[in-house]
């Protein structure tokens, strides 16, 4: 590691790392080491924002912010940063340990070009070097498709939901989700694209009274030829506020598609809106890879007993085994136990230290309105607004949208 100051020509500092204190990243500097030799220095953030002005700069190709859960009350500064980078067209990769995903959520909507969970995935840095350093794959095809739906490329935030055991909730999570985040302000509300990709036994449609369609076949059997408007002809439309791509409306194999399938799916949706939510299928397939790596925040939902245990272990050794980010993983325990029911709190605590993961979200027992709004085909805010689990997703929607219209605006 050198300081921030300039070399001579072939020895020019390409990066920096940016940080509270590099020290706290040990894996960070091995990474930064072993790819780039002596050639990145070491900011502290005050100094990063005097350093961006300086003739030093012109040699960075992109700064690596390293944050931590101290950092979350200087997320302004952290915006700044990044800002200020883009400005002066510096690549930023944000590495992130204990960040709630609000604050993960706010720095990428600033503008940051990846994101990796610390501790670092073994060659997951490098990778997301690769990444910013390719061409825009999406640049041509948005000049050249002329009616899109939404008027301009949204890079939307992608919010993925996958239950780790049947009949834990989690298409009542992202159905309700999506409802709330479509409906978080009566002013400039942003737009929603709920995303089932269940295709055997997807419920989506059935949650918001939706019928399944032939054209959502016909898309995903052939996306290489799909366009936005190929896209936008597959959605449906939800109370005006919300649009649905359904599961399709006949039993097809889960290996129907291909990970750049769901890639095309997944960029095109994120063209045209703000935000993406996507249901997934309990079962682990070759493309879950895919929506975990493109994924902002990817919430695992379980349930407070042995088999939701049993399968989270088990997942956490595959993606572990596999060296796939895990750690990107949120884990959303559902019908949790009421804040009087001590003997449960403690239930729960002992679960995440057993596993070995932390339990970020605990959403109350809904009870029978739960059902019964699914049945009607209706989001819990239309049907029980005053609906305990219904008042935590609003909570989780709000905490999730926060300063988004702002940074948008910024933008």
């Amino acid at each position: 590691m050198t300081s921030a100051t300039t070399h001579d020509d072939g020895t020019a500092i390409l990066a920096c790392t940016i940080s509270r204190d590099v020290q706290n990243f040990d894996l960070l500097i091995e990474d930064m080491e072993a790819i780039l030799g002596e050639r990145w220095g070491d900011l502290g953030f005050a100094e990063a924002l005097a350093f961006f002005s300086q003739p030093e700069a012109e040699s960075l190709e992109f700064v690596a912010l390293a944050i931590d859960g101290e950092d979350e009350d200087n997320l302004s500064l952290m915006g700044e940063i990044i800002s200020q980078a883009k400005e002066k067209k510096i690549k930023v990769v944000l590495i992130a340990e204990d960040v709630t995903p609000a604050s993960l959520h706010q720095l990428l909507r600033k503008g940051a070009d990846e994101f990796v969970p610390y501790p670092l995935p073994e060659g997951e840095l490098q990778e997301a070097i690769e990444r910013m350093n390719k061409p825009d794959p999406v640049a041509a095809p948005q000049a050249a498709a002329v009616p899109m739906v939404q008027g301009e490329s949204k890079e939307g935030a992608l919010f993925v939901v996958q239950g780790l055991a049947g009949g834990v909730g989690s298409t009542t999570l992202a159905v309700n989700l999506a409802w709330e985040l479509a409906t978080v302000s009566d002013k400039d509300a942003p737009t929603v694209c709920l995303i089932d990709l269940d295709l055997q036994y997807g419920s989506v449609s059935t949650y918001l009274d939706l019928p399944r369609r032939e054209t959502v076949f016909e898309m995903l059997s052939d996306t290489a030829s799909m366009d936005d408007d190929v896209f936008s002809q597959a959605l449906q439309t939800f109370e005006e506020k919300l649009k649905v791509l359904t599961s399709p409306s006949d039993l097809v194999p889960l290996d129907l598609i291909t990970p750049e399938d769901i890639e095309r799916v997944i960029d095109t949706a994120r063209r045209q809106f703000d935000y993406v939510v996507v249901d997934m299928p309990t079962t682990l397939v070759h493309w879950s890879e895919t929506v975990l790596q493109a994924a902002h925040v990817y919430f695992a939902l379980l349930e407070l007993d042995m088999r939701s245990a049993q399968n989270a272990l088990r997942l956490k050794r595959a993606l572990q085994a596999e060296e796939l980010p895990f750690e990107k993983l949120r884990f959303a325990l559902n019908r949790a136990p009421k804040f009087t029911d001590l003997n449960g709190k403690s239930r729960v605590k002992r679960m995440g230290e057993s596993l070995g993961i932390s339990i970020d979200l605990q959403l109350p027992d809904g009870g029978k309105p739960v059902m019964q709004s699914g049945d009607h085909g209706l989001p819990l805010a239309n049907s029980a607004a005053k609906n305990p689990l219904r008042r935590e997703i609003a909570k989780l929607a709000k905490s999730l949208h926060s300063l988004g219209s702002n940074n948008a605006e910024a933008a």
